[in-house]
């Protein structure tokens, strides 16, 4: 149960520093880059990091495969915020 616990947390943080830095890459970054705008990218990120992380999950002691979910999701999310930000013209205010 409490294995369970610390890998939820564990989850949560990662989730949250994901999205938090993904997205701030992609406002500072990948601004003018055109290929970033598509509506494919954040889904592809997301897998990518899906992927990487599902084979690290049987290395790393409190790290499944829910936390290799969450933390794709979290990338593609944050990917996708970066590149609503660049379009709605506020990605410099939140540095």
């Amino acid at each position: 149960m409490f294995s369970m616990l610390i890998g939820f947390a564990v989850a949560m943080l990662l989730a949250t520093f994901l999205l938090q830095s993904s997205r701030r890459f992609v406002r500072t970054r990948l601004r003018y880059v055109d290929v970033v705008q598509r509506g494919i990218v954040p889904w592809m990120a997301g897998g990518v990091v899906f992927l990487l992380a599902s084979v690290l999950s049987p290395l790393i002691p409190f790290f499944g495969l829910g936390t290799a979910l969450t933390a794709g999701v979290a990338v593609g999310t944050g990917v996708a915020a970066g590149v609503r930000d660049i379009r709605s013209g506020s990605g410099m205010l939140y540095r």
